[in-house]
């Protein structure tokens, strides 16, 4: 994007009555997660799934749950736990500045399921997390609908053999297995009822600004092509609202006609942004 282009963009941030927030994988690289992409990105964060020669689809899928409980914890133990531990970078707190005074405010859609923006500082009542989350769980059976905050749960990681240690999570209701409340791959008994609460808490929102014919932008971060659900969502928005899109990807930064660019990673192109807006 060149420097035209860029002052466009920060201009139509600055001038919004409304932000939307869109974000996969790729914002939390600049926070020191790991990157998923492609099975070497997958299995240089965990060798020891590398060595079974699985992939990320493969091992995200509840199946292990019943097959290995262990080794399916290891997994998702070791996530929680990284997660918990991780701070998110200073591009997060950007973005929240500038939904500051938007009259129409905010709403914050992510594929991710790490909470970053939670830990952030985004209001849970403005973020719809499409896939889940993972300090959330839920009954492996669906003994009943409950989905419950993990933020008590411990799982411990036994590193050099890549097993979870027992006692494992267990249901609140019926003392079966638990699992993180996540739509996994080839997944049938994820519970979605909290992802579709926030789903329709975003509908209206969506709603209330077709209502007041707001100014929409839509600043959309580390969001490739192999799970597209975010970037069509993205894309869709603009097309309902005919607001403005901004697509940040170090990648994969092509737009439709009339759109926004940057192919820097996220910390980096909110970084220019906001000088571009100072400028």
């Amino acid at each position: 994007m060149n420097a035209s282009h860029l002052q466009s963009a920060a201009r139509a941030i600055q001038a919004a009555d409304a932000l939307v927030i869109t974000a996969g994988a790729g914002i939390g690289v600049d926070s020191g997660l790991p990157d998923f992409r492609g099975n070497d990105g997958f299995w240089k964060a965990y060798p020891a799934v590398a060595r079974l020669g699985l992939s990320f689809a493969e091992m995200a899928n509840p199946v292990w749950f019943e097959n290995n409980p262990e080794l399916a914890w290891a997994f998702y133990g070791h996530r929680l736990n990284l997660y918990r531990q991780t701070q998110p970078h200073a591009g997060f707190g950007k973005l929240l500045n500038w939904t500051a005074g938007k009259p129409a405010g905010y709403f914050v859609f992510t594929s991710n399921v790490d909470g970053q923006f939670q830990k952030a500082g985004f209001s849970p009542q403005q973020i719809e997390e499409c896939h889940g989350s993972i300090h959330h769980f839920q009954c492996l059976r669906g003994c009943t609908r409950s989905i419950w905050d993990a933020a008590e749960e411990k799982v411990t990681v036994d590193e050099t053999v890549f097993r979870a240690v027992k006692p494992l999570p267990r249901c609140h209701h019926c003392g079966d297995m638990a699992r993180p409340n996540i739509m996994m791959f080839g997944d049938f008994s994820w519970i979605s009822d909290r992802s579709l609460d926030q789903q329709k808490r975003f509908a209206q929102w969506l709603q209330q600004l077709r209502e007041k014919s707001a100014r929409l932008v839509v600043i959309e971060l580390g969001a490739g092509t192999a799970i597209p659900s975010v970037r069509h969502n993205s894309e869709r928005l603009v097309e309902r609202f005919g607001g403005t899109l901004i697509r940040i990807n170090p990648r994969e930064a092509n737009v439709p006609p009339g759109h926004f660019g940057l192919a820097t990673g996220a910390l980096q192109g909110l970084q220019l942004l906001e000088a571009a807006m100072k400028s």
